[in-house]
């Protein structure tokens, strides 16, 4: 048996009273040299444990004052099998922030399939609780799909959705693929919600397609500690020999 190091022993005592609530929010823990005394190891590994924690989100390092025990942020659920494909916000308040029009750079243009500097129209909007922003979520379509219609993100009517307006524009979806990664928020991105640039943010990135064609991408953005994607399967059982549905 792998004996565990012994900072994430350290790690493992205090998580536990933090995640039970014995040690409530804004608790300030023993300094580093205090825990090394009390466990009976060396303040190197009281500094990593300590470090660990606040990596997990779990404690805060104030310079000057120590470590304190965080609130417990409250997870959001974003369904990301909601029947109109849009932006997968949820039951979040939405604030839309406009459409502009700007050209297309990469890794954008890998992903719609475009030359660096073809016009793609950026659709910006954010999720809120309570008036907190929660969420981002940017898209990104070629504006040579809609141009001179009135199916542009500027012309369509604010409650017509994304797969209707495409199909209206003679480009129905048939496809949406997603990619999920966890990346550090973005200067620009973090101004929107009102983080700090550098954090780790849960990111979906989505891509619709027609016929082949990508019509849209968008990415989902937010904070790795609160965002969970909620995913519903349909499992379909193979069909037996003899019986057309499926029983024995």
């Amino acid at each position: 048996m792998v004996r565990q190091p012994r900072y994430l022993w350290l790690a493992e005592q205090l998580r536990e009273p933090i995640l039970r609530g014995e040690i409530s929010p804004g608790t300030r823990l023993p300094s580093r040299t205090r825990l090394a005394r009390a466990y009976r190891v060396s303040e190197q590994i009281s500094r990593t444990a300590l470090r660990l924690l606040v990596t997990e989100g779990l404690v805060e390092a104030r310079p000057g004052s120590g470590y304190f025990v965080r609130d417990v942020p409250e997870v959001f659920r974003l369904c990301r099998t909601d029947a109109a494909s849009g932006s997968g916000l949820g039951r979040l308040s939405r604030e839309r922030f406009g459409t502009e029009q700007e050209p297309c750079v990469s890794p954008l243009s890998s992903r719609l399939r475009l030359r660096d500097g073809d016009p793609v129209y950026r659709t910006t909007q954010r999720g809120l609780s309570a008036r907190v922003p929660i969420a981002l979520h940017l898209s990104w379509e070629p504006a040579s799909l809609t141009a001179g219609t009135l199916r542009t993100p500027f012309d369509a009517a604010v409650d017509l959705g994304l797969l209707d307006r495409l199909s209206a524009a003679g480009h129905p979806v048939d496809r949406v693929v997603e990619e999920v990664c966890v990346r550090s928020l973005r200067d620009a991105e973090a101004t929107l919600l009102g983080a700090a640039p550098g954090m780790s943010v849960l990111v979906v990135e989505r891509t619709h397609y027609s016929g082949g064609r990508p019509v849209e991408t968008s990415d989902l953005i937010g904070a790795a500690e609160q965002c969970r994607l909620l995913y519903k399967l349909s499992l379909a059982r193979p069909r037996r020999s003899g019986d057309p549905r499926g029983r024995s």
